[in-house]
């Protein structure tokens, strides 16, 4: 039952937002072999101005041993 958080830049439509739920759940589905029933993906928008303090000291910096793909970015 994976659960994805998708953590992005505020302002994106909600067209967007459903279609990168979709490759999301489908990418999930294609390398794990779950159903579709079984995954859910949440997506939070963060301001840029909150993204340290919100996403990149407490998620990525703080929890470099869950992160399987590194950012190409530095703190801001």
């Amino acid at each position: 039952m994976p659960h994805v958080i998708v953590k992005m830049a505020a302002g994106r439509s909600e067209q967007d937002k459903k279609r990168l739920a979709e490759r999301v759940a489908l990418a999930v589905m294609n390398t794990l072999g779950t159903s579709q029933e079984a995954i859910s993906v949440a997506i939070e928008d963060v301001l840029p101005d909150d993204w340290n303090t919100q996403v990149y000291d407490p998620d990525i910096a703080g929890r470099q041993d869950t992160i399987y793909k590194q950012p190409g970015y530095e703190r801001f």
